[in-house]
């Protein structure tokens, strides 16, 4: 969509519209998405192709307060809908989204349903909204309180790098605005795994970029991916995470389990012979070395992806941290042809757990150890379980 000329609620076409971005963490799916920046200003992590073929851009302040106005303008649309006992007609609403153009009806449904969910969240979208300068989003963000001042929580994504070169003073400033939490790919704290996947940045710019966030007030959110650097470099990233981790104590610690996706660069490698697919079992045993090594963090660990074998497994990684190290052995103690009838289980949408197995009749079992069976080598299993994850990316 076209950046925006004109204030007020009207785009070039006269239309009441904004723009939308595609991507948001999990932890956002009821949050209003407000799009800063478009793209990636690195693009070139071999493992991603998020925003390989989006152009990196900067929306002007004007524009994004633009874009505020036109959800505020459906904002009080929804409102006028909501009678005195605060129940909502959703009749009302449903004609009203018939009457407008394709485009108007998309903006005004994702409004209405905020509003509906309380209207209390934000997540500012691209991948990198602290590229448009953390003065210009703090004007950005204290427009959104004005127009919004039921907001409560107001979150982002930002690259590391970017991230490291925004001071302390900065981000207090930000914090007192209403920005509350910042989400960044941290991925790996191994520099030999960063090189590895083309991150572009070194480890003492994640620890910075943590640091200045931490003291500024807001609150962390950092993304671990399980897996992505390869088995030959496997207790490599676990490890380094886990010494980021220790410098940085981030509020959150997100498990993202690696995915090499077919067209990326880390899938060409893997296919050429030049790197190993990490097991199901690989990557749980780097978040069970995370979790041990991590004993100067108080933050949570968190599995809110489908892509995670054992979701089951988060906590305070201070108080919980035997519980979660005891639920991933329960895991690793099973019988490889088990461990594996769960990986599929799991991996076709059907467990969420290990004790799945345990409730299944007789037939079931067989006809799970039946498909574990029909593949016969270990990187045959490793590619099969990568294929099943791809659908979920």
């Amino acid at each position: 969509m076209p950046e925006r000329q004109k204030r007020k609620g009207d785009n070039m076409e006269g239309q009441k519209v904004f723009r939308i971005g595609p991507f948001r963490p999990p932890s956002e799916a009821k949050s209003l998405l407000l799009q800063v920046t478009q793209g990636c200003t690195w693009n070139k992590c071999r493992f991603c192709q998020m925003y390989r073929h989006v152009p990196f851009k900067v929306f002007s302040v004007d524009s994004i307060k633009g874009d505020i106005d036109v959800m505020k303008y459906y904002a009080d649309l929804a409102l006028e809908c909501r009678d005195t006992q605060g129940q909502w007609d959703l009749q009302t609403m449903n004609s009203m989204l018939k009457n407008m153009s394709r485009p108007e009806a998309e903006c005004a449904q994702l409004i209405f349903n905020w509003v509906i969910n309380g209207g209390k969240t934000v997540f500012l979208q691209d991948g990198n909204t602290l590229a448009l300068s953390a003065s210009k989003l703090k004007e950005v963000v204290n427009y959104l309180k004005e127009v919004f001042p039921r907001i409560e929580r107001i979150t982002s994504y930002g690259r590391a790098q970017t991230l490291a070169q925004v001071t302390k003073e900065e981000y207090k400033e930000l914090k007192n605005a209403g920005l509350d939490r910042i989400h960044s790919g941290f991925e790996s704290g191994s520099q030999e795994v960063l090189d590895f996947i083309n991150k572009g940045v070194d480890v003492e710019e994640l620890i910075q970029a943590g640091k200045n966030i931490k003291a500024g007030g807001i609150e962390l959110s950092v993304y671990f991916m399980p897996g992505i650097g390869g088995k030959a470099l496997s207790e490599k990233n676990a490890a380094g995470m886990a010494h980021v981790v220790n410098q940085v104590n981030p509020d959150y610690v997100r498990i993202r389990t690696a995915v090499i996706k077919e067209g990326t660069e880390l899938w060409n490698e893997y296919k050429c012979g030049k790197m190993k697919l990490c097991s199901d079992d690989d990557k749980v045993k780097e978040i069970r070395q995370l979790i041990n090594l991590a004993e100067a963090c108080d933050g949570r660990l968190v599995s809110d992806h489908i892509v995670n074998l054992l979701q089951n497994v988060e906590g305070s990684l201070k108080e919980d941290r035997a519980l979660m190290l005891e639920e991933i052995d329960k895991y690793l103690e099973r019988p490889e042809v088990e461990r594996k009838m769960y990986q599929i289980a799991r991996r076709s949408g059907r467990a969420d757990s290990i004790e799945y197995l345990d409730g299944l009749h007789e037939i079931q079992k067989n006809q799970l150890q039946k498909m574990v069976l029909a593949y016969g080598t270990e990187e045959q299993w490793n590619e099969r379980i990568n294929d099943m994850l791809s659908r979920y990316i």
